[in-house]
């Protein structure tokens, strides 16, 4: 939204020239208008309440929830029962499943028996069901029907479908058979049967499946619409793109706060309060503390090694972070991989052998790093007589960590996910916690190993 036509709009509603503003507003985008909240959120009923309904419901359900309860709590009963009453089933849905159970109770108040029937219906599918997203409005026909005939089914119906895009052959129980793209059908003879149409690839999601296969199945099939079965097959709704889009972004920002160690944010950041911050933050952060005792409880144990030879001390730092990081680079691809159904569980030995190829190739680079430079630094300072014996207990530990790290990384999530766990929740400073731990104790038994008897 440029700068200027937001201008213009604050001087219409500064002088409360409500003709001009309503045609200003519905010659905009409807993305436009979104965008124009977002700006002037202070004037968002005003704005809705202007529009005419049709483009105020387009509006309202691109609208975040937050923005979306704000406006609903301060609507005009008559503007607020048409939006509601308009509103597609799957964003309606969407509304009543995130709004309390009183405001819940008040709109379905506003709707008539049939819609009311539909919205509770919908409602009673798991939270995170296919059957959430799902609307029951689509176009159905039957094998024997001709072309000319769909064609008039569609002019009559087709406004009430949420997509015509798609036609969906099902057999006089309701069974799904079949669906066939709109351009095939105006490509046919009006006096072609729709059964000499089918092809019977049929690619369908049940009512009961999670929405995160949805996702996957939309991406591997490029479709702009699938059809919503029960477990007899029966058709129950459709499921369009742009609900899949929504839920594709919700899902990767829920992995992204939890792959940064906190608790996904239900609202925009701006709109969550500080202390809804610190309780979304205050138990990872209680969970990595306790985790990094375990550190110090390691270290404690080798305090007479490092009394002994106090440069060993100065290399901690590189190896736990060595490890950590190279356990966080794991775990992000890993989680990327299987929220794109790149991996699944079965493929934890495929993943755990490349991942100690890698972690050695890694590993052994970051040996030969250290090696070098130690042996630069002692040339430019010299500090033992040792240094060799230092250069391969530091060089060693790389490895050892490095490759940890990569097998702790990947191995984490999906041990998660066979749990029955978010794979996300092992988060970037979880796994770096849990490799600190071990990091130490692998670097000080190579410290035994070489300098026992020398040094130790």
């Amino acid at each position: 939204m440029e700068e200027l036509q937001v201008e213009e709009v604050l001087n219409l509603l500064e002088n409360e020239n409500d003709r001009q503003l309503k045609a200003y507003l519905n010659e905009l985008n409807i993305s436009d208008v979104e965008e124009l909240i977002d700006e002037l959120p202070q004037h968002a009923v005003k704005f809705i309440e202007t529009l005419s309904i049709k483009r105020a419901v387009n509006v309202f359900r691109i609208l975040d929830f937050p923005t979306q309860e704000r406006i609903i709590k301060k609507l005009q009963a008559n503007k607020l029962t048409e939006i509601i009453r308009q509103l597609p089933p799957d964003d309606r849905t969407a509304l009543f499943g995130e709004l309390q159970g009183e405001a819940v109770k008040k709109l379905l108040v506003l709707l008539p028996d049939n819609d009311r029937k539909e919205a509770l219906n919908l409602l009673g599918y798991q939270e995170d069901s296919v059957g959430r997203l799902m609307t029951p409005d689509f176009i159905a026909v039957k094998t024997d029907w001709t072309v000319g005939r769909v064609l008039s089914h569609i002019r009559r119906y087709g406004k009430n479908s949420e997509t015509i895009d798609v036609v969906y052959v099902i057999d006089k129980d309701g069974v799904l058979l079949d669906d066939i793209r709109i351009r095939e059908i105006l490509l046919s003879d009006p006096e072609a049967k729709i059964g000499e149409l089918t092809d019977n690839r049929l690619i369908s999601l049940n009512v009961n499946d999670p929405q995160e296969e949805a996702i996957n199945v939309f991406k591997m099939n490029n479709r702009v619409a699938l059809p919503v079965v029960d477990d007899q097959n029966i058709l129950l709704g459709i499921v369009t793109v742009d609900d899949i889009l929504w839920i594709a972004h919700e899902e990767y920002t829920e992995d992204m706060h939890k792959m940064g160690g906190t608790q996904a944010l239900d609202e925009p950041y701006l709109d969550v309060s500080v202390f809804e911050l610190y309780k979304k933050r205050v138990v990872w952060l209680i969970v990595l503390f306790f985790g990094e005792l375990l550190t110090i409880t390691a270290m404690s144990n080798f305090e007479s090694q490092i009394a002994k030879v106090v440069i060993l001390a100065t290399f901690i730092p590189l190896i736990i972070s060595s490890g950590g990081n190279s356990g966080s680079q794991a775990a992000t691809l890993i989680i990327q991989a299987m929220a794109l159904g790149e991996v699944t569980i079965k493929d934890w030995w495929n993943v755990m052998r490349r991942e100690i190829i890698s972690g050695i190739f890694l590993g052994t680079t970051l040996c030969l790093l250290s090696f070098c430079v130690i042996g630069a630094w002692h040339i430019i300072m010299p500090f033992s007589e040792h240094y060799i014996r230092i250069g391969l207990v530091v060089g060693c530990s790389l490895v050892g960590v490095v490759l940890w790290g990569t097998l702790m990384g990947s191995m984490l999530p999906l041990l998660l996910k066979r749990l029955g766990a978010d794979p996300a929740a092992s988060s970037t400073p979880f796994v770096a916690t849990l490799v600190d731990v071990t990091g130490l104790i692998i670097y000080f038994s190579f410290a035994l190993l070489f300098l026992s008897g020398v040094l130790l």
